[in-house]
């Protein structure tokens, strides 16, 4: 059974884009459609709600619902990173706020045919956008064990990525790894007892690892975020919500460089370069959910929201 999803932040990224009725919105990742509906819920007939997301079935569902609105709306089953040449077919050259929600959906991680979670057997899948060629079985039965442990380390920061990647390799040489359920009790068993935590099953950054993987999640945040800060009318917003520490890391740097003035070294006596800061951050310190969010939804828990205006 598929459950409800409940966005992250939700009241806090809307307070923080302080949507004009008027405006041009960009949702990088529409995913259950929250942030999209309070948007376009305060947009009139000449605003503009414009809706990315990977998952065709976020799209779909985003499309029935927009039905009732009033705004214009453009709304398109593609990678946030080619946000730019949608706007640009669509006659859209400035933007009024844009937000982005790196988190997997509740209604992905619920759905038993997409292979997102170890909680319920299912095929290892783990694809946002299901027409893709590469899905997580590929990559646990066809990677090599080195570039598996490099993966796992890297993506999910898992210290026994060595040990998780060897007990794959080994299990798959007697026959492929074919379900949720399989991997997940290979990785448990690889990882010694002592480190289990409780309250997270020990193979949760795995399987984090293997979904970042495979729907290529952190190589474009960088750039995507510096681009739509330059699709941003002055006093426009990007409001962009991250779950893991290294997508964190990678939003606080491109809101860094562009809120960053001079470059000069210090020991110039003036300025020469004349860049001037192209953004300004309105959160110094990342927005986290409330205990009472986290409390009615754990899997808020890790959520980081990071805001920046347009000078």
């Amino acid at each position: 059974m598929i459950l409800s999803h409940e966005s992250v932040l939700l009241s806090e990224t809307i307070e923080m884009l302080a949507i004009k009725e008027s405006g041009a919105y960009l949702d990088m990742t529409v995913g259950g459609f929250g942030h999209g509906r309070e948007i376009c819920s305060r947009l009139s007939k000449d605003g503009v709600y414009i809706g990315l997301d990977l998952d065709s079935e976020a799209i779909q569902r985003a499309r029935e619902e927009l039905e009732g609105f009033e705004c214009r709306y453009v709304i398109e089953q593609s990678h946030y990173k080619r946000f730019a040449e949608i706007l640009a077919w669509n006659g859209i050259n400035k933007l009024d706020g844009a937000t982005m929600d790196l988190g997997v959906s509740s209604f992905q991680l619920d759905d038993s045919r997409r292979g997102f979670s170890f909680l319920r057997q299912s095929p290892l899948d783990m694809r946002m956008d299901q027409s893709s060629p590469l899905c997580a079985s590929d990559v646990v039965n066809s990677y090599t064990q080195e570039k598996l442990a490099s993966i796992i380390s890297e993506y999910g920061e898992e210290r026994f990525a060595g040990r998780v990647a060897g007990a794959i390799a080994k299990s798959r040489a007697v026959a492929p790894i074919q379900t949720t359920t399989e991997l997940a009790e290979i990785i448990q068993k690889a990882i010694p007892k002592k480190f289990h935590v409780k309250g997270r099953h020990p193979a949760t950054k795995t399987f984090m690892a293997i979904r970042i993987e495979v729907n290529d999640e952190l190589r474009p945040i960088n750039s995507t975020v510096l681009e739509a800060i330059d699709w941003l009318a002055p006093q426009g917003r990007l409001a962009a919500i991250s779950f893991h520490s290294l997508e964190d890391r990678q939003v606080k740097a491109a809101i860094a460089e562009k809120a960053k003035g001079c470059i000069c070294p210090k020991e110039f006596p003036i300025c020469t370069c004349n860049q001037k800061p192209q953004a300004k951050t309105l959160t110094k310190k990342p927005i986290v959910p409330s205990e009472e969010e986290t409390n009615r939804n754990p899997r808020s828990r890790s959520a980081k929201l990071r805001v920046c205006e347009k000078l």
